[in-house]
């Protein structure tokens, strides 16, 4: 569905993101994951239409969107989240998503419906005449996953949507999650939450310094020296790797 193919993108003298690639096959759930600062939201953006590519190429459905505009890319199927939510706090849930419902509808009364239809689905009808200004963090993080399901997407790409959630939570929106992707929506997510990653991902990519270092299972990734370098630094895989031989 999705084909990611060398994409690099630049600010000035820095490379955030150095030829990266990655395959996102329709109906699975795909993990992008790396230390702080390795150019995972940067791709993201890029990937959403949001920031220019200085080079390489984004294929959606077998068509290049690379020159696209985001609301032009969201209008074809993908859309994203992101890291730092911002709700519109003047309105309430139901308002908020159906914003985001108005991507495909013009009809208020039919975006306020489709509102109703995914708060169901994301769990938040208790709150959904509420103030999004007095929504938790995990309520905010909720909603900002139910606006971009409301634009009805193909393909779903999440930018950290169980950062700064307690265990609970994260278990909740992993439920969440899965019951997108059974709906027949694709995921693409960015997630430092390992309980997540492994519990959710056919399959991860690795970034590091703007380059994809490794990709495989998550599990594999998990325990792949290249991966325990990136986030320990240098030696760090040898070092673990001794200490389990004199346990």
């Amino acid at each position: 569905m999705l084909e990611v193919r060398g994409i690099t993108k630049r600010f000035g003298g820095l490379t955030a993101v150095n030829g990266a690639g990655l395959t996102v096959p329709e109906g699975r759930i795909v993990s992008l994951i790396g230390p702080n600062g390795a150019g995972k939201t940067t791709l993201f953006a890029t990937i959403a239409g949001f920031l220019k590519p200085d080079g390489g190429s984004v294929m959606f459905k077998g068509s290049d969107i690379t020159a696209l505009a985001p609301h032009a890319i969201c209008r074809r199927g993908l859309v994203r989240t992101f890291q730092v939510v911002q709700p519109f706090a003047n309105l309430t849930v139901r308002e908020n998503i159906a914003v985001g419902a108005h991507a495909r509808l013009a009809s208020r009364r039919q975006a306020l419906d489709r509102a109703a239809e995914v708060a169901e689905r994301v769990g938040m009808m208790r709150q959904i005449d509420q103030p999004a200004a007095d929504l938790t963090v995990a309520g905010r993080k909720r909603l900002e996953l139910a606006r971009a399901l409301a634009t009805g997407p193909s393909l779903l790409l999440l930018d950290e949507v169980m950062a700064g959630l307690n265990a609970t939570e994260v278990e909740d929106i992993v439920r969440v999650v899965r019951g997108i992707r059974e709906s027949g929506v694709t995921i693409l997510l960015i997630e430092h939450v390992m309980q997540a990653v492994m519990s959710l991902s056919d399959h991860t990519y690795v970034l590091n310094n703007g380059a994809i270092i490794a990709d495989g299972p998550p599990r594999a990734m998990a325990e792949d020296p290249r991966v325990i370098e990136a986030y320990l630094g240098h030696g760090a895989s040898e070092r673990l790797a001794a200490g389990g031989k004199r346990a």
